[in-house]
């Protein structure tokens, strides 16, 4: 275990204005608090915050850093208080342990909600201060080190919860050394048999490569020399995960990579960067669709650097990355390069960051969704999505670049400009020309949004985006919708409910009982009475406690069986089109109004027959023909059945769903002779469908739309007047 004054020491190594009395009394605190406690290893529990403040000091984090990195655990494992921190340490340090706590006593669904509230924790505790997620990374690589000493099984959940969240973090904020050791292990872990095979093929490759690499590191040193830029040459290989990830991806073998050999040459300015890429490839020939020139435009990490793969001696495939020793140093330590260990206060320190770092930024991003937050588990979805996917990078028409996940559509590229934009898109230009919101972007494209303040974006798009924002922006503007829809229709349905009762109604009334009826705001309330959650009668009610609701009994008729023989509707009173007294009764226009209705499937009504509304918790109101025969299985709840009518305009045109049963002669000519008076009778053939065979009769099943239900009676007619038609039914859902 690390002393006291070897970490004071590796601290003052790159920072000799080290604070030596805060480190000595974090590390003395931390060794008392957590006292006689031991890790899964045997190893006394101290050591792990110990080594956790060690990785820190090698990415030369600042001081407070480092204290916290030893008192991390404390307010979690002992019975140490934030106020404790606090008080020896300050503010600062106390909210990055804070923001370190794990969530234990958390009432959670499952392991997938618990790890992504713990994830939603983090992130909210870095908007706070970046360095917070410096000490949880480096928290979890220790942890992964010395992952052998956990059971199996739960040694599998931490590998996969790291390779999943924690490694691609890690490289989203440029820490690439991290994220590879992250991933080295999980690898190991998770697919032991894949890695030992990974590790054979790279030890034979090493065998053969080597006297190449040598050959190849003192040809390009020879060559930069020569030309009089001073630089270093390192030769590299990719690490196993990522040849793993490779061959799966590619479907290729091992000795089909091309670029498993690679070097890296650091100069001392961007100007030489691009004289060494000169230099190379005048001597070697290129791959063409290898270049990339991420000095111009940087990765999303804050990854700066140019790509190029060229045909070397012997004719081996060799990729280089040429770039500043400022530019190593940022692909190392991400968002620890930002000079975090300068002395800076938390908002000088985030100015900084947000100014310098892309990382940074995008954390920032990442965290907004939080206010917006869903539930859990679709923050979890979202914060993948973001981590795991390539980049393409494409421009507003005002220049601005915007970064998006590989796969990215101009749905998503709406979003990344503002949440509003993406709602009311409507088509956009791609490079000047129209094209589908559906289309496919690639590197460069410039993207023209085109909106409607009359659009909203419709559920289907959910599954056309790819990233996180514009999915969970789809969905919420999707549930805002349906609140709405079903707000309007308990709006309605509470008016009604107090014209019936001769009750006046005024929102300031139903505004005064809303604490009384358990909901946030009247809006609230509407939405409830429309999905069927309150009945409407409970808000008249609460608006006058002394009311009583009489309700007349509706005539029965001549088998005294209720109206059409329905069981249980004798108290429903129906409103007939045209008679007086359907002022009481909701007006249904069908399914291009803004309430959430719709027919009954199978067969639904069409204006001009007597109907009836079912309304169904959650879902809203179904239509149903007074005759049919579902309506049985409402008999028992008549406080679902809703008194409706057709509030059809004079010469609308507008055609409804009918479904028929027509059985004819089994003869050549037959299904024509059906078609042609359907035809000739002004009806819309949907669909057809061969219901049964005999050996002297068809029966079909036709759906087809209408205008009302006197349309209907002539199609039926017309067509029973046929002499090859047997019969005509009509289906009633």
């Amino acid at each position: 275990m690390m002393r006291q004054y070897e970490l004071v020491e590796r601290v003052k190594r790159y920072n000799p204005r080290a604070d030596e009395d805060l480190l000595n009394r974090a590390y003395v605190y931390a060794m008392k608090a957590h006292g006689s406690q031991k890790r899964a290893s045997g190893d006394p529990y101290f050591s792990h915050p110990l080594e956790v403040a060690a990785i820190l000091t090698e990415l030369r984090v600042d001081d407070e850093t480092i204290a916290a990195a030893m008192l991390h655990d404390t307010i979690e494992d002992t019975e140490t208080t934030r106020t404790d921190i606090e008080s020896r340490f300050g503010d600062d340090i106390a909210t990055l342990v804070e923001g370190l706590t794990k969530i234990k006593k958390l009432d959670l669904v499952s392991k997938k909600a618990a790890q992504a509230e713990n994830l939603r924790k983090m992130l909210l505790a870095v908007a706070e201060d970046a360095r917070v997620l410096l000490v949880k990374l480096a928290d979890r690589l220790h942890n992964m080190r010395t992952l052998h000493y956990v059971p199996p099984d739960k040694r599998a959940r931490i590998a996969e919860e790291t390779l999943e969240i924690y490694a691609p973090l890690a490289g989203r904020i440029g820490m690439q050394e991290m994220r590879e050791e992250l991933e080295e292990i999980c690898f190991r872990v998770l697919m032991p048999d894949a890695h030992m095979m990974v590790m054979q093929r790279l030890e034979a490759f090493r065998s053969r490569a080597g006297p190449i690499i040598a050959f190849i590191e003192n040809d390009l040193r020879g060559k930069l020399a020569a030309n009089g830029i001073e630089g270093d040459v390192k030769g590299r290989e990719k690490r196993p995960y990522s040849i793993w990830r490779k061959m799966e991806r590619k479907s290729v073998s091992f000795e089909q990579l091309p670029d498993i050999l690679g070097f890296r040459v650091l100069v001392g300015n961007i100007p030489d960067c691009y004289r060494v890429l000169g230099i190379v490839h005048n001597a070697w020939p290129f791959v063409p669709g290898r270049f990339k020139d991420y000095i111009s435009t940087p990765k999303q990490n804050d990854y700066r650097s140019i790509h190029t793969t060229v045909v070397g001696p012997k004719h081996q495939r060799v990729e280089l990355q040429i770039r500043t020793q400022a530019m190593d140093e940022i692909a190392e330590y991400g968002i620890a390069a930002h000079a975090l260990y300068k002395d800076q206060t938390v908002a000088e320190r985030d100015a900084v960051l947000g100014k310098e770092a892309r990382a940074y930024n995008w954390l920032r991003r990442t965290i907004e969704t939080l206010a917006e937050g869903d539930n859990p588990e679709e923050f979890l979805e979202h914060t993948k999505l973001e981590l795991f996917h390539d980049q393409v990078f494409c421009f507003t028409p005002k220049g601005l670049l915007i970064t998006l996940p590989r796969s990215a559509t101009p749905i998503d590229f709406a979003y990344a400009v503002h949440t509003d934009v993406g709602n009311h898109a409507v088509g956009c230009r791609i490079n000047g020309r129209n094209a589908p919101l559906t289309s496919e972007l690639r590197n460069g494209d410039e993207v023209e949004i085109l909106t409607s303040e009359a659009q909203v974006p419709p559920p289907a798009w959910e599954s056309l985006v790819v990233t996180g924002k514009a999915r969970s922006s789809i969905r919420r503007a999707t549930r805002e919708a349906v609140r709405k829809q079903f707000a309007g229709l308990g709006r309605r349905i509470i008016e009604r409910a107090f014209e019936r009762m001769g009750k006046p109604q005024t929102e300031e009334k139903l505004a005064s009982v809303v604490r009384r009826l358990a909901r946030p705001g009247l809006e609230d309330v509407f939405a409830a009475v429309g999905r069927g959650e309150l009945h409407s009668g409970d808000v008249v009610k609460a608006v006058f406690p002394d009311f009583k609701e009489e309700t007349p009994k509706a005539p029965a008729g001549p088998s005294g069986a209720g109206w059409f023989g329905v069981q249980g509707a004798d108290e429903v009173k129906f409103k007939v089109p045209g008679k007086e007294g359907g002022a009481g009764a909701l007006p249904i226009r069908g399914l291009s109004d803004d309430l959430p209705v719709r027919f009954a499937p199978g067969g639904g009504p069409v204006p001009g027959e007597r109907i009836v509304g079912i309304l169904t918790p959650g879902e809203g109101i179904t239509i149903y023909p007074i005759q049919s025969p579902s309506l049985s299985a409402f008999d028992e709840e008549p406080w679902r059945w809703l008194d409706v009518r057709w509030d059809v305009e004079e010469g609308e045109r507008r055609r409804y769903p009918a479904r028929l049963i027509v059985s004819v002669i089994n003869e050549p000519g037959s299904l024509a002779e059906v078609a042609r008076v359907m035809a000739e009778t002004d009806a819309n053939i949907d669909n057809i469908e061969m219901r049964s065979k005999t050996r002297d009769f068809r029966e079909m099943l036709f759906d087809i739309e209408v205008w009302n239900i006197k349309h209907l009676t002539t199609i039926i007619t017309d067509l029973k007047a046929k002499p090859m038609i047997a019969n005509v039914d009509r289906v009633v859902g």
